[in-house]
């Protein structure tokens, strides 16, 4: 998100952008396509872009877990978002955690 975006998350409110890689790689290397469907419910990983003043564990520029289906999508300067509070990130992914954190937020 961009400087000039004039925009302030409240409470413990967290915009993040999703991954939108599309594909990705079982661990044997073989590549499933984003339009091959799962017969199993399936997190999403996205960027931290935005952060309210209450957020305790989540930063700009981390990774987090979330479920997709329960998402609210906005779109600021022709870029999609989606909005969700603290409490629905099941993970965190940063350079900043040590050993001894695990990143969960449960």
């Amino acid at each position: 998100m961009s400087d000039k975006t004039p925009i302030r998350m409240l409470h413990d409110r967290v915009l993040v952008q999703i991954d939108e890689s599309g594909e990705r790689r079982s661990t044997g290397g073989i590549v499933i396509p984003a339009t091959a469907a799962l017969g199993n419910r399936r997190l999403g990983w996205a960027k931290v872009a935005a952060v309210g003043p209450n957020a305790r564990v989540v930063e700009i520029g981390d990774r987090v877990l979330f479920d997709p289906d329960d998402k609210a999508e906005v779109e600021v300067n022709g870029e999609s978002y989606v909005l969700l509070r603290e409490r629905d990130v099941h993970a965190v992914a940063a350079e900043r955690l040590d050993d001894s954190e695990t990143g969960l937020y449960l």
